[in-house]
């Protein structure tokens, strides 16, 4: 049986907890503009873009080449400043039986800690680990950051 597997990145930014978090709580559909490039849009598909439940369609790039994830927004902690997203189609699924990325963000005394916490499950040992995926994601978090400070 498959096992599920948990890769970590951590990125420390200067933009308040409340501010990051609202940008993918409560904005993602202006994600693509503060990505700098990196989102290349995202659509709904279901919901209302801010309740559990609601489905999201994302185009992206990724070492070069442009990528589709679909995903559901899972799980909120509005208190704790979690979330929780788990992919339902796209490209990443082709490699994984599950994906889910978790977003946890922290203030620190001079901004934030963002981590994100990618769970998945490989449909066999040869597929590698998502590193780039994890690169990714940082380059995300710091391009959203440099907006917010620059908004």
């Amino acid at each position: 049986m498959a096992q599920i597997r948990k890769m970590d990145c951590q990125v420390l930014i200067k933009s308040s907890a409340d501010k990051f978090y609202d940008a993918f709580r409560t904005k993602a559909r202006y994600l693509p503009k503060m990505s700098n490039g990196l989102i290349a849009y995202v659509k709904l598909v279901q919901g209302d873009w801010n309740s559990v439940g609601t489905v999201r369609l994302w185009s992206y790039a990724s070492e070069g080449k442009s990528q589709m994830v679909k995903e559901m927004f899972e799980e909120v902690d509005e208190e704790n400043k979690r979330m929780v997203f788990k992919l339902v189609e796209g490209d990443l699924l082709h490699y994984y039986g599950s994906w889910r990325n978790i977003l946890n963000i922290t203030s620190t005394a001079e901004g934030s800690l963002v981590k994100w916490t990618m769970e998945f499950e490989k449909r066999n040992e040869d597929i590698p680990d998502p590193v780039e995926y994890a690169a990714s994601m940082v380059a995300l978090t710091k391009n959203i950051d440099a907006y917010l400070l620059n908004a």
